[in-house]
């Protein structure tokens, strides 16, 4: 007998057909360069020009600072005007260097989430290096924001060691998966003291924008929606899901394509059951309908 497919399911509160959670990146003042002591310059760039040589890209490190001077405050805007709850992942020295970024998260009421202390990778640091790494990120962001953060998402990597630090630290929640399309459990990593998993999505984020030149904001429109569509519909039939959209200052903010988050929002406020949610919010009230 072949084994049945069980749906991964969750209601969610007011009978929402839809758990939408808008994840704003704050990488910017935080990428790698020889300024901060790196090896080398930061290679994600959006003309893919990388050099491994211990020079510095000052084109580059120009282009991260329009995501704080210009794309900011376009995407804090939109974010009132349609009054949308995000969590923003925000590296530690980020907020750091640009403490009006803090003061918008703060003023906003919105979730801060730690993506690091830095926005470097964490993969290769032994136990005691990626302690201290967590550690001063909750400090950091505390001290900026007002907030300490309750949840985490590395730069694309994480060790062995990481989920159960995490736990160890206090975090309600992890957001390195991308398994499905609601919040669970992970009751295995450290028996007696479950974490809750927060999927992210990757296919709808605004990086594809910067990793395939072809790829337009129209393109990425009209995939957010078909994304936002389809779950809205599966929970029409009685079968909720959540969706992540994952934005970046410097990608989403410029004027080119930020047209393109106004018109996905407008297209999400013409639906009623939608619940608009930080990710905590999510990790909450999992919790409340499945205890841990």
């Amino acid at each position: 007998m072949r084994p049945m497919l069980n749906e991964e399911r969750i209601d969610w509160p007011n009978d929402a057909k839809i758990a939408l959670s808008i994840v704003v990146n704050v990488e910017e003042g935080s990428e790698m360069t020889v300024a901060r002591g790196d090896r080398g310059m930061e290679p994600v760039d959006e003309l893919g020009i990388h050099i491994k040589s211990p020079i510095r890209n000052y084109g580059n490190e120009s282009n991260y600072l329009y995501g704080i001077k210009a794309g900011a405050p376009r995407i804090v805007k939109l974010l009132r005007e349609h009054d949308i709850k995000a969590s923003w992942t925000v590296a530690a020295l980020s907020l750091e260097n640009h403490p009006e970024i803090a003061a918008a998260i703060r003023d906003l009421g919105h979730e801060p989430v730690s993506h690091g202390y830095r926005w470097v990778h964490q993969f290769k640091m032994d136990e005691a290096a990626e302690r201290d790494f967590i550690r001063k990120a909750v400090a950091s962001i505390e001290a900026t924001t007002g907030t300490r953060p309750y949840g985490w998402l590395s730069r694309y990597f994480h060790t062995d060691n990481t989920r159960r630090l995490l736990i160890e630290e206090g975090f309600d929640y992890h957001m390195d998966d991308y398994s499905g399309d609601i919040p669970f459990w992970d009751r295995t990593t450290v028996p007696g003291r479950p974490i809750a998993i927060v999927p992210y999505q990757l296919d709808d984020n605004d990086m594809k924008m910067w990793t395939d030149p072809a790829y337009t904001p129209a393109n990425w429109l009209d995939y957010a929606k078909t994304c936002f569509d389809q779950l809205y519909r599966e929970g029409m039939e009685g079968n909720p899901k959540m969706m992540s959209l994952g934005l970046h200052l410097r990608i989403i903010g410029r004027p080119g394509r930020i047209w393109a988050f106004e018109a996905f929002l407008k297209h999400v406020r013409a639906h009623d059951g939608v619940w608009v949610a930080t990710r905590r919010e999510i990790a909450q009230h999992l919790a409340k309908v499945d205890r841990a």
